[in-house]
């Protein structure tokens, strides 16, 4: 499933350039989790960068985005062309 920021975020501006999807960008409280990005770092990293990075703990599963890990590997291939993912 795809991530979300809630409102606890403190806009530090830390999970945006640890996305390898660019799946986040700034919005006009908090940061924004685009679902149509998210792989939850399938194809990337072992484990979610953004949760990682937070110093407040606001990056969260989307209960509204619920995908299996295939769905998230294949989306992360079609955001990489080419690419061989790093952890599947």
């Amino acid at each position: 499933m795809a991530y979300k920021i809630t409102d606890d975020c403190i806009s530090c501006g830390a999970c945006e350039p640890s996305c390898p999807n660019q799946a986040i960008s700034e919005g006009k409280t908090v940061y924004d989790v685009n679902p149509d990005k998210c792989t939850e770092c399938v194809g990337s990293f072992a484990s979610p960068r953004c949760v990682e990075v937070c110093p407040v703990d606001c990056c969260v599963p989307d209960p509204d985005h619920r995908e299996s890990r295939e769905t998230l590997l294949a989306r992360w291939k079609t955001l990489h062309p080419g690419e061989t993912p790093k952890v599947t």
